[in-house]
């Protein structure tokens, strides 16, 4: 089994920054892969961003490239998502994923493991 706790989400204005934390535990196969996801009311969970074990290549939702970024901190078994110039439709509850396998993926549907989300607010 896998564990993954989210923390770092809050109220911010438009345009300041949040930075969330993934902390993972379990089976070090099943968190290869990593990845954010967001669901904000009434609509449907949606891709963020991924990254490999490695932490080559990541990959983002055209809706956040150039504003966020994701890592990850092996050592401490810990993926991170900066969020810069945060807009008002940033607004949702951010959850960290892990899947095994070699690749990493877009869809929710191929991720074993989640979190229970951080809640990030984008006032105008």
């Amino acid at each position: 089994q896998v564990q993954l706790v989210e923390s770092g989400g809050g109220l911010v204005q438009a345009g300041g920054s949040l930075r969330l934390a993934c902390a993972a535990s379990g089976r070090p196969s099943r968190i290869y892969n990593m990845a954010w996801f967001r669901q904000a009311p009434g609509k449907e969970r949606e891709f963020v961003a991924a990254i490999s074990l490695s932490g080559d290549s990541p990959h983002y939702a055209d809706s956040v490239k150039g504003r966020f970024t994701i890592s990850r901190d092996n050592a401490k078994n810990t993926l991170y998502l900066e969020m810069n110039t945060l807009k008002p439709e940033d607004t949702a509850v951010y959850y960290c994923a892990s899947r095994s396998g070699t690749a990493t993926s877009a869809s929710s549907t191929d991720y074993d493991y989640w979190g229970q989300g951080t809640q990030v607010t984008v006032s105008s």
